[in-house]
């Protein structure tokens, strides 16, 4: 396993080791104890969440104020464009993003730390996406950081309008959003 630091620090890409023969190829997904080690950063993960999304369909950005989640994000079929935006008011990358393609080819994954807000959108025909979280769903909590702020100017990596829920088209501009300290 390798880890990567994205343009902000906190975000992590874990790039697996993938082992390949005739048969087809093998790689450990998940390994909580070699993730410590790595990062030295203590992962309680406390749900799975696995969705199915059409091309150009634009989930996000999404977080939770109460009961923050940190998410492992990864693609098991199709490749997404996945996007984290620090909205940690004190820390010197509020504000910005970072975007990375993650596919089922390249077996990458994200790790996202709660502060930030996520999204992401389908680049091939239909895409899966597994994530694991660090706390439960909170609906009360549950925030939407609008997707296409100016103040932002996210590059989504796509030629023509996504495909939105009716709560990600109404999210809030930055300026606007309730932000962690």
């Amino acid at each position: 396993m390798k880890i990567i630091s994205a343009e902000i620090p906190d975000i992590l890409i874990v790039e697996p080791q993938i082992f390949h023969d005739e048969r087809g190829f093998f790689f450990e997904a998940f390994n909580l104890k070699k993730l410590i080690a790595k990062t030295g950063i203590k992962f309680d993960f406390v749900q799975d969440n696995h969705s199915y999304s059409k091309q150009n369909v634009l989930r996000g950005l999404h977080y939770q104020i109460i009961q923050p989640q940190g998410k492992l994000v990864r693609v098991i079929a199709g490749n997404i464009f996945d996007v984290a935006v620090d909205i940690r008011k004190s820390s010197s990358t509020f504000g910005k993003w970072v975007g990375y393609e993650i596919s089922a080819e390249n077996k990458r994954q994200i790790w996202i730390p709660p502060g930030f807000a996520h999204g992401f959108v389908v680049l091939s025909e239909v895409a899966e996406v597994i994530y694991k979280t660090t706390d439960y769903y909170a609906p009360q909590g549950e925030r939407t950081l609008l997707w296409n702020d100016t103040d932002l100017n996210i590059d989504w990596q796509i030629n023509t309008e996504p495909i939105l829920s009716p709560k990600d088209a109404i999210g809030k501009p930055l300026r606007k959003i309730d932000v962690f300290p």
